[in-house]
């Protein structure tokens, strides 16, 4: 039942990758701790790694049937993507040495002020008196911006996204380019995060509690999540919806609120 669960939960994914840009990572991170909760403390530790390995194969499908005139707006980031690969090498090192549950309520912490930041301030689902007053091409994410984001995203399995998508949005580009754009920046951050959720060893309650893992990744749970998101991608990068730009980030919003009462409730 579990197997069949999380192939549901790996279609909400697909679309949230094609959608919103996460990868998966909000998804599979609360979805993984509720189905690893045998693992206690443990669950969140396997929940990030397994998200990180689900984000690489998602964000680098959907970045492979991206259109090229997409992509283009990257051109010139190579030390942003370099910033972000080792900002989340970081990450993902600190959160196999930091207590369990501090990962847990950072997450919940972050999504809460970024759905605040999102919702107050100006740039996301409102124009800026700047962009009002100054309107023009997008301009391009600060390379210095690189590290603290891939660290962060790394450390909370998240792919980087809810940070990407709205500095995109706020640079000048629509929510339909901006999610787009996430995918080739989270795949920057999920690379390097599954490195070293793969070498590093298995969580001691694993085998007691009879959940598989190759490093900390659950192999079970991530192949689930994948059979579904990936036809899912598939479908929806060749036809993609028509959303009206505000409805689309409102909905970006809504879906961040949602993981955060999800998370909530597993404490």
């Amino acid at each position: 039942m579990d197997f069949a669960m999380l192939i549901g939960v790996g279609l909400l994914t697909g679309v949230t990758t094609v959608l919103f840009g996460f990868g998966g990572g909000f998804v599979a991170v609360p979805v993984v701790v509720w189905t690893d909760a045998a693992l206690g403390a443990d669950a969140m530790r396997v929940a990030t790694a397994t998200s990180a390995l689900v984000m690489v194969l998602n964000a680098g499908f959907a970045t492979a049937v991206t259109p090229r005139r997409v992509l283009l707006s990257l051109r010139g980031s190579g030390m942003l993507l370099l910033l972000l690969a080792a900002g989340a090498s970081a990450g993902a090192l600190a959160t196999r040495l930091a207590p369990a549950a501090l990962a847990h309520w950072a997450f919940v912490a972050y999504v809460a002020l970024t759905i605040i930041d999102l919702v107050l301030r100006p740039g996301f689902l409102r124009p800026s008196n700047h962009a009002a007053a100054a309107p023009g091409a997008p301009r391009p994410l600060p390379p210095a911006l690189g590290a603290p984001i891939g660290a962060v995203a790394a450390f909370l399995g998240v792919g980087g996204s809810v940070m990407t998508v709205p500095a995109m949005r706020r640079a000048g580009h629509p929510m339909s380019v901006a999610t787009a754009l996430a995918n080739p920046l989270t795949l920057a951050i999920a690379l390097p995060a599954t490195a070293v959720s793969l070498y590093v060893a298995a969580v001691p309650a694993a085998t007691h509690a009879q959940v598989r893992l190759v490093g900390l990744i659950d192999v079970r749970a991530a192949s689930a999540l994948l059979l579904g998101a990936l036809p899912v991608i598939a479908v929806l990068r060749r036809r993609p919806p028509r959303i009206p730009d505000r409805v689309h980030a409102w909905a970006y919003v809504g879906l961040l609120l949602m993981v955060t009462v999800a998370m909530l409730d597993l404490v």
